[in-house]
């Protein structure tokens, strides 16, 4: 048996649980966040998030942390909020805290709710439009989500449960199936950011569904690509890539909150500045 994205918390010879390191593709997020930031004229990152659970603060502490990491770098001070809204299915409210958040003068919203987030987009769509110019941009997660709305969303985080499900199979038909906890990252390609080509792969699922409106997939790669030159500034893509070889040598290794006190006490001392809190001892 393989269970993804969750763990029974018993090591079993024939269950695999197969976990995501999460913290790793949200920090990479973060910097390009505050680079996208900063390019708009502003210093303010935030993020729509679902429930108060697990695998939401490891992008909490991941995300925050990328942002600081990018504020040491360059000496740029960055302004950081979260907002839990307490559910993955809701797009109103996904919705409303967008528009609460762009109303503080959040430049960059990460959407980290399921549907919810859905919300969010529209949210940043609207406001732009409002605007009458790129005043915000949204970020995606888990599935490459910029044919949503291209202009809008340049980038998305990608959570690869295909990939979590192809190695539980490979470890069958290779006879190294081992039971117990296995967790996926960078190295692993379990998570990251979407290229191009993820990008062009979904525009085209979501095309063949009849979903993508008055654009082709082609058309959706041509904008994603010119809003990432556009407003991912090449220091904070320098950093990003700084960042993701140091995560993939194994030099930078995140912790994961044992409790919410833990979870509290990190998140508190990212926001003073505190890298290490985030880190793994040793």
């Amino acid at each position: 048996f393989a269970l993804i994205d969750a763990t029974t918390g018993i090591v079993r010879k024939n269950e695999l649980d197969i976990l995501f390191r999460e913290q790793e593709c949200a920090a990479i997020v973060g910097v390009l966040a505050s680079g996208m930031a900063k390019s708009l004229g502003g210093n303010k990152v935030g993020a729509v998030a679902g429930m108060d659970i697990p695998p939401l603060w490891k992008f909490h502490v991941g995300y925050l942390y990328g942002v600081k990491y990018y504020e040491k770098a360059t000496g740029q001070k960055m302004d950081f909020v979260w907002q839990y809204t307490g559910t993955f299915t809701d797009t109103q409210a996904g919705y409303n805290a967008a528009m609460t958040l762009l109303q503080q003068d959040v430049k960059v919203l990460y959407g980290l709710a399921g549907l919810t987030h859905v919300g969010m987009f529209n949210a940043v769509k609207e406001w732009n439009s409002r605007q009458g110019r790129i005043a915000a941009l949204a970020i995606g997660q888990d599935a490459s989500q910029e044919w949503i709305s291209p202009k809008d969303i340049p980038l998305s985080g990608a959570k690869r449960v295909d990939v979590a499900v192809y190695t539980a199979i490979e470890m069958i038909v290779k006879g190294t199936w081992e039971g117990g906890i296995k967790t996926l990252g960078l190295k692993e390609g379990g998570v990251g950011v979407w290229d191009l080509d993820g990008v062009k792969e979904f525009a085209t699922l979501a095309y063949e569904a009849k979903q993508l409106k008055d654009m082709t997939p082609e058309d959706v790669v041509k904008i994603v690509d010119q809003q990432r030159k556009a407003y991912i500034p090449e220091d904070a893509q320098r950093i990003a890539d700084e960042l993701k070889e140091k995560i993939m040598k194994g030099e930078i290794k995140f912790k994961m909150p044992a409790n919410h006190d833990e979870y509290d006490s990190i998140i508190k001392e990212l926001l003073a500045g505190n890298l290490d809190a985030a880190l793994e001892k040793g």
